[in-house]
């Protein structure tokens, strides 16, 4: 399982999801442990939802964390079967262990 955390440079789940440099993806063992974590620059060309969705898919990210969304983007994901978790905050690390473990 992989596991998308759009990411402010201080840990923390980026609260506006066209707000952020970069996600942090994290790789998940069978026994729901962090293996590797990888960074995804966001480009500042204006990349559209479709290549983000198209992206996070490639790389093979089962699962999304969000504070917030757009409707486009979550279509997007939808059709790349990326499932999304909304209304998410604070520090990256904390709400994938807290995941992990629930």
């Amino acid at each position: 399982m992989k596991i998308a955390v759009p990411t402010k440079d201080d840990e923390q789940i980026a609260d506006q999801f066209e707000n952020f440099e970069f996600y942090t993806i994290f790789c998940i063992s069978d026994d729901n442990e962090i293996m590797a974590e990888t960074i995804l620059e966001t480009p500042n060309d204006g990349c559209s939802e479709f290549q983000i969705a198209n992206d996070l898919a490639e790389m093979g990210v089962n699962i999304m964390f969000v504070c917030q969304i757009n409707n486009l983007l979550s279509r997007e994901l939808g059709s790349h079967h990326i499932h999304l978790i909304c209304n998410c905050e604070g520090n990256i690390y904390e709400l994938v262990e807290k995941y992990l473990t629930a």
